[in-house]
């Protein structure tokens, strides 16, 4: 059976330009916000604890939920929303407990 032959640094830009084009803002701000939850809870953790970063975190989803509004299913802003306040309680045990 034959190799098939890796693709050609036009074939990999092309199609790198084509999934560019597919993906949306709402997409991007979604991931960040994703990646945003997990960044705070690391950083509320006993071994990473930055409450700087974890306020940070939790300010930066705060802004990005209310952007997405109508961009994602209601469903999807929810469990971000319940993200936050998640994130939130955590935020104030950690600090009570410090």
């Amino acid at each position: 059976m034959a190799e098939e032959p890796e693709p050609s640094e036009e074939e990999l830009v092309a199609k790198l330009e084509e999934e560019l084009r597919k993906l949306t803002v709402a997409d991007i701000l979604f991931q960040t916000g994703l990646t945003l939850s997990s960044l705070g809870f690391r950083k509320l953790s006993e071994e990473d604890r930055d409450l700087d970063q974890a306020r940070l975190a939790i300010e930066g989803l705060r802004a990005i939920v209310p952007l997405l509004g109508d961009a994602m299913p209601e469903q999807t802003t929810r469990d971000l929303s319940q993200v936050i306040a998640n994130l939130q309680l955590t935020y104030a045990k950690v600090v009570q407990d410090s």
